[in-house]
């Protein structure tokens, strides 16, 4: 039987709890949350939908009982203060870092064996985070960010195509913040045909553009940071190591020498499977964007060095 915890009943945290149950890609999830009767209360109503749906899963939502989430195969962390308006996910690395550290740690007392996804921001080094306070092998820890980034890639392609949004192709590699990350136009495509072939360059720009302000922009509509798509991204990722599905999805990993970087959490092309990232694929990059990677991996390393 699986069994998923998810650490945070905020909008992410909960909304990553229902598209697990919805999906059914778990057996058994719990929410756990510290403030009394949030989880409760959102895993009530989460379940109170699955007999109209049709759906198996079992939800529990407890209240900082780390005891509850024992022996889980998953551990979701989105633990932490949302951004607002004019913030950037960097702001966040103070508070939040004291927040995953503390989780982290309660989470591995019950579940030692567990791969654990990151959401909390800012991402890429709160997931480099984990791996300093844990220790544990680099497969089973992933940054959710690039899935998250590569939906929103492919939701403004398909938008700028008019096309079919599952017949879009299009990943994000680099950093997960606004001037971070890498939507990779070369490799954007529908139904296998270069998306620079039907676009011209300037809406390409603009769609890689509107990519990397995706959060930001909904943050600005929405007065708080988005949960929907980045809710279920976290679950997206969670279903390719519960299911074994060998699915490349960008995380952000933690390279030893790949895309020449090292000691570094930051989105790649990441094959997921039952152990976690089961291998990291390196792309054929252009000089252009080997260049901006580089630029990308040293915002990270700064932000990385702000950590006590």
């Amino acid at each position: 039987m699986s069994k998923v915890t998810v650490v945070g009943a905020g909008n992410v945290g909960a909304t990553c709890a229902n598209v697990l149950v919805s999906t059914q890609a778990a057996d058994e999830v719990v929410l756990l949350d510290i403030k009394e009767g949030v989880s409760e209360g959102k895993a009530m109503d989460i379940m109170q939908a699955a007999n109209i749906l049709g759906l198996n899963s079992r939800l529990v939502g407890v209240t900082n009982d780390y005891a509850r989430t024992e022996n889980s195969d998953v551990v979701v962390i989105t633990s932490g203060i949302p951004r607002k308006p004019g913030m950037t996910r960097e702001e966040l690395i103070g508070v939040n870092a004291g927040i995953v550290r503390s989780v982290t740690e309660n989470v591995l007392k019950h579940s030692p064996n567990a791969v654990i996804v990151c959401v909390s921001n800012p991402m890429d080094t709160m997931t480099y985070l984990i791996h300093k306070v844990t220790k544990l092998p680099r497969n089973r820890i992933i940054g959710m960010g690039g899935a998250l980034d590569s939906a929103r890639f492919r939701y403004f392609l398909s938008v700028a195509l008019g096309a079919n949004i599952n017949e879009v192709e299009g990943i994000v590699i680099g950093g997960h913040g606004d001037t971070t990350m890498i939507p990779l136009k070369r490799y954007a495509a529908y139904r296998g045909i270069p998306a620079s072939s039907i676009l011209d360059a300037d809406t390409l720009d603009k769609v890689a553009a509107d990519t990397m302000v995706g959060g930001a922009t909904l943050t600005k509509l929405l007065g708080t940071s988005a949960w929907y798509a980045p809710g279920a991204a976290a679950a997206q990722v969670v279903g390719a190591v519960l299911g074994d599905r060998k699915q490349l999805i960008s995380c952000s990993a933690l390279l030893e020498g790949e895309y020449g970087e090292k000691d570094l959490c930051i989105g790649v092309p990441c094959i997921l499977g039952k152990n976690g990232i089961e291998k990291i694929v390196e792309f054929d990059l252009n000089e252009e964007e080997k260049a901006l990677f580089a630029a990308s991996a040293a915002a990270v390393h700064k932000t990385n060095s702000a950590l006590a």
